[in-house]
């Protein structure tokens, strides 16, 4: 199985973010680029377009959560940007999670990975019981949004790296785990509550993992990716 280290870029406008893959341009190993909403918002869907031609593989984080005939028209669309993978909230029910897949699948059977958001990892379990009403632990409503992203066909989850384990026990090696929340020991939490190093998301069992500001707002930016890389797949 494939793991990697994706760098999230969540500039504001594309003359940032190319501006920054520019750094990477001499480096052997072009580096899989998250685009969340910030940036999809701003530029639409040149920003994919613009990433991929320069070779980079292409997370689009734009978390989709609506009735399932929507996601899956929203899906069709988003199929034709040659993304890598993308993504959907598991709140929005397998039969939501059915239909994005079913939207996303090409007409000859290919598709990007598609993975579900279990809980956010700025999510804590006091929040979750007080702002959304979910009662139960955090790691049983986990593990239970990450069942039904698996029952949905799904390829895997976005989860803490903390939670990487206990979903690979209830849902197989094979269901990816891609992880947020990954900072250096000396670096800042910042809005993030469920974080750890890239080297314990390794030892965790993320399958991905996905890093901001520790390589965005570094002073050498691409020293810190090689750093993360080296800390994560070695």
């Amino acid at each position: 199985m494939k793991k990697d280290v994706i760098i999230a870029c969540d500039f504001d406008c594309a003359g940032q973010t190319l501006r920054f893959l520019d750094m990477f341009r001499d480096e052997p190993r072009k580096p899989f680029v998250k685009i969340g909403m910030e940036l999809y918002y701003a530029e639409g869907p040149d920003i994919v377009r613009a990433v991929k031609e320069r070779g980079h593989g292409v997370f689009l984080d734009l978390k989709l959560h609506d009735i399932p005939t929507t996601v899956k028209k929203a899906m069709a669309v988003l199929s034709r940007l040659e993304v890598d993978m993308c993504n959907v909230h598991a709140a929005g029910t397998i039969e939501m999670m059915k239909a994005a897949k079913e939207g996303l699948t090409r007409a000859d059977g290919t598709r990007p990975l598609l993975i579900a958001v279990t809980q956010l990892t700025s999510t804590s379990e006091e929040r979750m019981h007080s702002d959304l009403m979910i009662q139960g632990t955090l790691n049983d409503v986990v593990v239970h949004y990450a069942r039904n992203a698996a029952e949905a066909g799904l390829d895997g989850v976005v989860c803490s790296p903390l939670e990487s384990g206990i979903i690979h026990d209830a849902c197989g090696k094979n269901f990816l785990t891609i992880t947020p929340g990954v900072r250096f020991a000396e670096g800042e939490v910042a809005d993030q509550v469920r974080v750890t190093t890239p080297a314990r998301a390794r030892e965790l069992g993320s399958d991905y993992i996905v890093v901001g500001r520790p390589i965005t707002a570094a002073p050498d930016p691409v020293e810190a990716y090689r750093r993360c890389v080296s800390e994560f797949l070695k």
